[in-house]
């Protein structure tokens, strides 16, 4: 991997888009190539009608988390660690519900696998976001586009100067003076890591109401070959042979304290598409702070490094990984 040095962080020497991938043997090779297409057409099957049928029918909130949880059921995750920062195990049912995220909140999560989604959505039912780098605009998705985000080409649309075309744009004041009772989910890398670096962060945060908590959610995986920092169709295959090949998977979850965001002035809310109705991606030293804050406890609850890596890194680290392999 020396041929891919430029793309470690100077500072930490992390290199956080290489793919991770775990040592097998032989014998394990054919217990995986079992396990995989035993379970392939379940999970296929499975998928296809909760996002084709099921995900479209007004179905109660712990309906919906139920089936969610059946789906990630089928690759065997079954053990979720759930800590939240400062609280010893055993003291979880004690807290407030004020201590993790809860309606009308935030969540800045980690984004390194199409799993982080999933989980996000059997457990708070959030509305998802799309961050760019250097504006405090989101776009609103659904579900199947956040999970397919995570291993798709479309996490570079970020790099132009305005929204994809035909897209809506919003800002999170918006978002929560018209979903007063959901959490909004935001990644604020804009794009995935293999889980051993966080990203510079998207302005976007700065957007929140200053009376919703964001919350720094950590999302790790054992195996950790479940990330997904290359995106593409050939990432899909491995992804989805990682997945469903191996016995079980655990979930490591932690969350920090939510953190208060103060409103810069001036700043406004609303939709709009187009390059003039794009928000500023300016940020004061205060709102720098506010940014280092989470990126800091999103770094700590993850065991990770902070990285000066940026999108644009990522899009050419991508580009030289496709030229390597062929």
């Amino acid at each position: 991997m020396e041929k891919y040095s430029q793309f470690r962080d100077k500072g930490s020497g992390v290199s956080p888009f290489i793919p991770i991938s775990s040592p097998t043997t032989a014998l394990w090779t054919v217990l995986h190539v079992l396990i995989f297409l035993f379970r392939l057409p379940f999970f296929v099957a499975y998928t296809a009608f909760y996002f084709i049928v099921l995900h479209h029918l007004p179905l109660p909130v712990f309906a919906r988390k139920l089936l969610l949880w059946g789906m990630m059921g089928i690759p065997g995750i079954w053990w979720v660690d759930l800590q939240l920062d400062g609280v010893k195990r055993g003291h979880l049912s004690s807290q407030p519900p004020e201590r993790v995220p809860h309606p009308g909140s935030v969540i800045a999560a980690s984004f390194t696998s199409p799993i982080d989604a999933l989980y996000l959505a059997a457990v708070f039912d959030p509305i998802f976001t799309v961050s760019r780098p250097g504006s405090r605009k989101v776009r609103r998705v659904g579900l199947a586009r956040a999970v397919a985000l995570a291993l798709s080409p479309a996490q570079f649309s970020g790099l132009d100067d305005d929204a994809p075309r035909g897209t809506t744009t919003t800002d999170l004041r918006a978002l929560a003076r018209r979903h007063p009772g959901r959490v909004i989910a935001v990644f604020p890398e804009c794009a995935t890591t293999n889980g051993r670096g966080i990203l510079p962060f998207s302005p976007s945060l700065l957007a929140a109401p200053a009376a919703a908590p964001v919350f720094p959610v950590s999302i790790r995986y054992t195996p950790a070959d479940i990330t997904t920092p290359v995106p593409g169709l050939a990432a899909w295959v491995a992804f989805l042979w990682k997945l469903l090949s191996r016995p079980t998977h655990c979930i490591r979850v932690r969350i920090a304290e939510g953190v208060r965001v103060v409103a810069a002035p001036g700043d406004g809310d609303g939709e709009g598409e187009g390059e003039g109705e794009e928000a500023t991606g300016d940020v004061t030293s205060q709102e720098r702070r506010v940014l280092d804050r989470i990126a800091e406890a999103l770094a700590r609850l993850g065991r990770n490094k902070r990285v000066g890596l940026t999108l644009r890194d990522k899009a050419r680290f991508v580009e030289a990984w496709r030229r390597g392999r062929k």
